[in-house]
């Protein structure tokens, strides 16, 4: 099943969950109003998920004028990888991280943080860059950022229960176990549609920017810097967590069962074996040079 086909499934399940709380919110009225707000969401996002997920990022955008050594480095990863050039966001957050967003390649955008770009070495920035990069290639990218959009909705809907579905079938109990499932299904679906997809992005990644020790650096760096600095932006809006390389919630509000990402040792392990190959990775690359070069 292509990408598009799978967005398609997400879209349809998500619209259900939404129909079966706007149910216990409001009855019959109610499913049919959630279907109609999920019909319009369905078609916004598809369009603009993106910048609804760079807006409640916090993300702003910068150019060769504004940053030119970063999107520099970027723009010079995807030509070698044969693909369009992105929009290039930064995020000013002290938290190491970085995301993809967008409908397809050629309407797509990528994220560092500050902290990133100013706590890794070129070299790691640059396979940290090339791994949003093959999400965008894979066309992850849809399918990730409509989640976000709809994940955020579905757990502000199930609050709304608490409150309005006191008085349905199912009372006050009834409300309390929609605003508790709800937002764990919707994470449910976050966590399988990108766990599988991580792993794949650091392989693609890896091929991008010519080294896979490089990612595997970084994603150690990354992980240990996690959990100890905040991310505001993604605390206020953890229906995104599953975009970022690294989850950007802080480590002691986790919950590892219902992770949106793999183990960063099992993915560390799996770029050694890469690694382990053959010295053919510091000849493919685009950016075995270096990156700022």
């Amino acid at each position: 099943m292509n990408g598009h086909g799978k967005t398609f499934i997400l879209m349809a399940a998500l619209t259900a969950l939404f129909m079966g709380i706007g149910a216990m919110i409001g009855g019959g009225t109610g499913a049919l109003l959630a279907l109609v707000v999920a019909a319009g969401m369905n078609l916004v996002g598809y369009w603009n998920s993106d910048k609804a997920v760079l807006r409640m990022t916090g993300a702003r955008e910068v150019t060769a004028q504004t940053a030119p050594d970063f999107v520099g480095m970027v723009h010079r990863l995807a030509d070698g990888a044969g693909m369009p050039r992105p929009k290039v966001y930064v995020i000013d957050t002290d938290q190491p991280n970085a995301f993809a967003t967008g409908r397809n390649p050629e309407n797509a955008a990528v994220a560092a943080t500050t902290g990133l770009l100013r706590r890794l070495t070129a070299e790691e920035v640059a396979a940290v860059m090339a791994h949003e990069l093959a999400h965008i290639q894979n066309r992850d990218t849809l399918i990730m950022t409509v989640t976000a959009t709809f994940a955020g909705a579905i757990g502000m809907l199930a609050n709304f229960a608490m409150f309005f579905g006191r008085d349905r079938q199912g009372g006050m109990l009834g409300a309390i176990a929609v605003m508790i499932f709800a937002p764990l299904a919707a994470g449910l679906v976050q966590m399988a549609i990108s766990r599988s997809r991580e792993y794949q992005a650091d392989k693609v990644g890896a091929a991008i920017c010519g080294n896979p020790m490089w990612l595997a650096s970084a994603l150690k760096k990354i992980d240990a810097f996690a959990k100890g600095i905040d991310n505001d932006a993604a605390e206020r809006n953890p229906a995104v967590a599953h975009m970022f390389i690294i989850n950007p919630l802080h480590a002691q509000r986790r919950d590892a069962l219902f992770s949106t990402h793999p183990a960063t040792a099992n993915r560390i392990a799996a770029l050694e074996a890469l690694a382990a190959e053959g010295k053919r990775w510091g000849k493919v690359g685009v950016q075995a040079r270096g990156p700022w070069a």
